[in-house]
């Protein structure tokens, strides 16, 4: 039996935060960020920006586009490990 994706796969934790993908979603690369609180989604092409925010603080967003843009390399690689793109 061939590789099948995990619907939701988790690319990093850091703190209380967790960074994942959905595997049925749009093709641009972008990642989701929960949080106990809520969520947010990172579009990374062109630039890293929030696509969506639901349920986080100001301060929670900050914290979550930070632990984006430090890790970005790492999510880059791991979307072209998932989607093949």
């Amino acid at each position: 039996m061939g590789y099948i994706p995990r619907m939701s796969p988790t690319v990093l934790r850091v703190g209380a935060y967790r960074l994942f993908f959905f595997s049925r979603e749009e093709e641009r690369p972008h990642v989701h960020v929960a949080h106990p609180d809520g969520e947010a989604k990172f579009w990374l092409d062109p630039i890293i920006e929030v696509a969506v925010v639901i349920g986080l603080s100001a301060h929670q967003l900050r914290e979550a586009r930070e632990i984006v843009t430090r890790h970005e390399q790492e999510v880059r690689d791991a979307w072209i490990r998932h989607f093949g793109r």
